[in-house]
């Protein structure tokens, strides 16, 4: 027999992940820039936590609650310089639950 596994949402499976936020020193920081490169602007996309944003200005902005750490934004655009990544104090960040 082959039983299909019912569908599940990215969004739906990010909801059982549990997240330390270290107030006041994000392990995500976006550079000043006046207009996004075309780097920033891919990270809107490719982000599968969607933690990346255009804010009222047009600039790309980041929200580190949620962040599920997987290295996506450090390939695209820590390589031209656009995002400062380091990671999380031990204790803080993302806690993967349910595998």
């Amino acid at each position: 027999m082959n039983a299909e596994l019912p569908s599940m949402r990215v969004e739906d499976k990010l909801y059982y992940n549990r997240y330390l936020v270290d107030v006041g020193r994000p392990h995500v920081k976006v550079r000043a820039h006046a207009t996004p490169s075309p780097q920033l602007l891919a990270l809107l996309k490719a982000c599968p936590a969607r933690c990346y944003e255009l804010n009222d200005k047009g600039q790309v902005e980041v929200t580190v609650d949620g962040c599920i750490e997987c290295g996506t934004c450090r390939i695209i655009a820590g390589p031209t310089g656009d995002i400062e990544w380091s990671y999380p104090r031990g204790g803080y960040g993302v806690l993967f639950k349910f595998g």
